[in-house]
């Protein structure tokens, strides 16, 4: 599943009781979709890291009352309001702290805790097939949950690049070698994921050139990543020219690389809080070619939602509201 599809479908499982487990590769952002879908839903998010529980930890520590043992459940679990109860990295918990949720997963309790009517329980692993320290998730356990499966969309990602604020050279370059959101092929150190852009991102803020980084570019998106993400930062369309563009968009002559429009489309998403920019964008929306006019317009509504009263986004959106569905 997508992303959206993943938020969609737990979005309508958080009305039920039964508990949901995110499978997905490492680096792919299924803590991030789990802490999204409880944003906007005003939920607070317990995060516990299963591998760090020990089996008693759940059931908590018994003491003596009026003769009889009494077990104290750990300070972590809720105890009113409502939220989401999420355990991340569930499968590379050892077996026996995995058995130790059988009971907290479908009875909603264990020992005298019970978790409160508002809370849900979610978790998220990784899979054997990433290379990742997992172990099998005993039937019983796995019985309990509704799998989702996390897959990489560059489409969703993007959308949640620009409004997160990604550097646009990044969402350029993507834009252009998709492939590259996610590579798993050598997998020894660093290798590019959507994690690892993020990190490159906020990375290049440090650097005044792209090409002063490539040694750092290599340390988080891997050797191959880092010398294409290099290569495209050279050849693509500069700031001067971008700018140039946005003050004349009715008469500047646009780019014909593809690389370059990629780039010019990422900027002007960026700097959507301009007023300037979006009216050129706005201008620009006619200029393109239909498919990147498209992609220009979800990009700019994504970035700022201002750009949908833009008479010239109106008089676009009328004439192309099926490709803008």
């Amino acid at each position: 599943m997508t992303p959206t599809r993943i938020k969609e479908v737990l979005d309508k499982l958080l009305d039920e009781i039964w508990p949901v487990f995110v499978w997905g590769a490492p680096g792919v952002g299924k803590s991030s979709l789990v802490r999204e879908v409880a944003s906007d839903r005003n939920l607070r998010v317990i995060d516990v890291r299963a591998p760090l529980l020990d089996p008693t930890d759940i059931r908590g520590v018994p003491s003596v009352f009026e003769g009889k043992a009494v077990w104290s459940p750990p300070s972590f679990l809720p105890t009113d309001g409502e939220g989401l109860l999420f355990f991340d990295e569930l499968n590379a918990a050892p077996p026996l702290v995995q058995a130790s949720l059988y009971q907290l997963t479908l009875d909603r309790a264990v020992g005298e805790y019970r978790l409160p009517d508002g809370w849900r329980i979610v978790a998220a692993g990784n899979r054997a097939q990433d290379a990742s320290i997992v172990h099998r998730m005993p039937s019983a356990l796995a019985n309990r949950f509704v799998h989702l499966d996390f897959e990489v969309s560059i489409d969703d990602w993007r959308g949640w690049a620009i409004k997160n604020r990604i550097n646009p050279l990044i969402v350029g370059f993507l834009g252009t070698r998709p492939d590259l959101l996610f590579d798993m092929k050598n997998i020894e150190r660093a290798f590019p994921t959507p994690r690892s852009w993020h990190m490159l991102s906020d990375a290049l803020k440090g650097f005044k050139k792209v090409a002063e980084s490539l040694d750092v570019l290599i340390g988080i998106v891997g050797e191959g990543a880092a010398i294409e993400f290099i290569g495209y930062t050279a050849d693509a369309l500069s700031e001067e020219a971008i700018k140039a563009i946005i003050e004349n968009p009715d008469g500047c002559d646009l780019p014909e690389e593809v690389g370059d429009q990629y780039a010019l489309i990422s900027y002007l998403a960026h700097k959507a809080n301009d007023t300037r920019v979006r009216k050129a964008a706005g201008v620009l929306l006619g200029r393109f070619s239909p498919e990147l006019s498209v992609l220009l317009a979800r990009d700019m509504l994504r970035a700022n939602a201002k750009f949908a009263v833009d008479p010239a986004y109106l008089a676009f959106a009328a004439k192309h509201q099926d490709f803008l569905q």
